[in-house]
């Protein structure tokens, strides 16, 4: 038999998942140990250790001298992009994009029929126990259908939304990094996604994100925080877009300048908002956004689901299967891109 290849696990998965994952090879020699700190672990398991999967918890390149591969948790990395082990020339880390992108894409699909149908406005007459005279005019809702939903970053995230939108007929614009190349090769579970592109009507660069917030009912951003997006959506591109329009937010706190976006939303230069994320968390209770009308606020809930674990081990275990035949790993940080 080959030699054997030592795999560290931080994160507690239930024992079934890591039988599952030891299961793909005789190869693989588990450890799993619940850690939160890099001294968590003994010394003699970091100077074996050949693929590390992990949140935060990373080993300086001395302490883990064979260390090949590490696997994050998350799709979000902007928290260890910097370490100087990802430097490591023989090293390669890769995210967890896609494996939180099906209940992602329901909250934000959840939020886009709030908004149509004006449920915060409803919801404040229901506490008052009120009645409205003009109800027919003030509930008129925004239909989806024939409706053009912008997605902000065709990711993941995104792809779903594009999918899940189908069947109610709006029109999926969105803006991409490399518009050239609408495919996705990255981590997809089974029957999700937009693998090829096809669900969305026109891809923008994102130099031309003006010109597609422009014509946009609603505007969904699920782009990763690097440099080059903090505070991508600010006054210039939120007067871009129509008065109407609704924005959703499950990116990162710190891509939507809020001070644009509460003082759009004073002057009615938009419709409304629904934020899961926020520059600072948790929002601070004097913040104007807990007041604004047409605004809904979640607590950085989107990608909270059951079936996470089970999403992430299967996304790992893909990797793992790659990693054993020599074949690139899905999702691989690129470290010019922050992500």
């Amino acid at each position: 038999m080959s030699e054997s290849i030592q795999v560290l696990i931080t994160i507690p998965f239930p024992d079934p998942l890591i039988a599952s994952l030891q299961e793909l090879s005789p190869r693989l020699q588990i450890t799993a140990i619940k850690a939160s700190k890099v001294e968590e672990i003994p010394a003699e398991v970091w100077e074996s250790v050949e693929i590390l999967y992990t949140n935060r918890v990373i080993p300086t390149v001395e302490q883990a001298a064979k260390l090949r591969w590490i696997q994050f948790h998350w799709a979000g990395v902007e928290h260890v992009i910097d370490d100087p082990i990802l430097r490591k020339p023989d090293l390669v880390a890769t995210t967890l994009s896609g494996a939180a992108a099906p209940q992602m894409a329901e909250y934000i699909l959840t939020m886009l029929l709030a908004l149509a149908r004006r449920l915060p406005d409803l919801f404040a007459y229901q506490k008052r126990a009120e009645w409205p005279r003009d109800r027919w005019d003030r509930f008129t809702p925004l239909e989806l259908r024939g409706s053009t939903v912008g997605i902000v970053g065709y990711g993941s995230i995104g792809r779903q939304v594009a999918r899940l939108l189908q069947p109610f007929e709006a029109q999926v614009l969105a803006s991409k990094r490399d518009a050239r190349h609408p495919e996705d090769y990255g981590f997809i579970p089974e029957g999700t996604g937009d693998p090829a592109g096809a669900f969305v009507h026109r891809l923008y660069p994102a130099e031309a994100l003006r010109s597609m917030l422009k014509d946009c009912d609603f505007v969904v951003i699920t782009v990763p925080k690097t440099p080059a997006t903090v505070n991508m959506i600010s006054s210039a591109e939120l007067a871009a877009c129509k008065p109407s329009a609704f924005i959703i937010d499950v990116s990162r706190g710190g891509i939507v300048d809020h001070d644009a976006l509460i003082q759009a939303l004073r002057d009615k230069k938009i419709g409304g908002a629904a934020l899961d994320v926020f520059p600072e968390e948790p929002l601070p209770p004097g913040s104007p956004l807990w007041k604004s009308p047409n605004v809904i606020i979640t607590p950085h809930i989107s990608g909270n689901t059951l079936f996470y674990d089970e999403r992430a081990v299967q996304a790992f275990s893909a990797n793992l299967q790659r990693y054993l035949t020599g074949q690139p790993l899905l999702n691989r940080i690129d470290l010019e891109r922050g992500y």
